[in-house]
């Protein structure tokens, strides 16, 4: 399966290993984030001052998956006990709509520490899989699938945003 990749960054290529069956994500750029009660006296949460930081990371690229075709984005394993942060919804989907070189994906972190996330850390990876809104051909493909994708770099994926692009809010380029 080819799939089209816009790279917003030279170095954000989603990386399929060898050693796993999801494909690693990579920052864009170097974040830092306080967590609020980091530095506080007892340094813990109560029921009336939860307060958490969250931080939208880019992971520099848009991608154009196949219709019938979404993918799941979650953390990974090491994420929190290396970068003391979570993905905010815990588990992102992206369907096959967000695919104009304006929608960049991106990492909702929150943050339980002090921490700085080095650009080009992997931070979360993906899968992909079958849409629930997937034709017959289209689950046919998904059968008949031999396992193997390709990332395709291009200079344009071609096609209109849909208007729900995510702007980067993080404070500290």
């Amino acid at each position: 399966m080819k799939i089209k990749v816009k790279l917003l960054d030279k170095g954000c290529m989603p990386q399929i290993t060898e050693k796993g069956d999801w494909i690693d994500c990579f920052t864009a750029l170097e974040v830092k984030i306080n967590d609020p009660i980091a530095n506080t006296l007892n340094g813990k949460r109560t029921q009336r001052n939860v307060e958490f930081v969250n931080e939208l990371i880019p992971l520099g690229f848009a991608m154009q998956l196949p219709k019938g075709f979404e993918a799941v984005v979650n953390p990974r394993s090491s994420t929190y006990n290396k970068i003391g942060v979570i993905l905010a919804n815990q588990q992102g989907v992206i369907d096959n709509t967000y695919n104009s070189d304006k929608d960049q994906w991106w990492f909702n972190a929150i943050a339980f520490r002090n921490t700085v996330i080095p650009k080009y850390t992997k931070i979360c990876q993906f899968r992909i899989q079958l849409s629930q809104f997937a034709n017959f051909w289209q689950k046919l493909k998904w059968l008949f699938w031999n396992g193997k994708i390709e990332f395709v770099e291009v200079d344009s994926l071609g096609n209109e945003s849909r208007g729900s692009s995510m702007t980067n809010n993080t404070t500290n380029k």
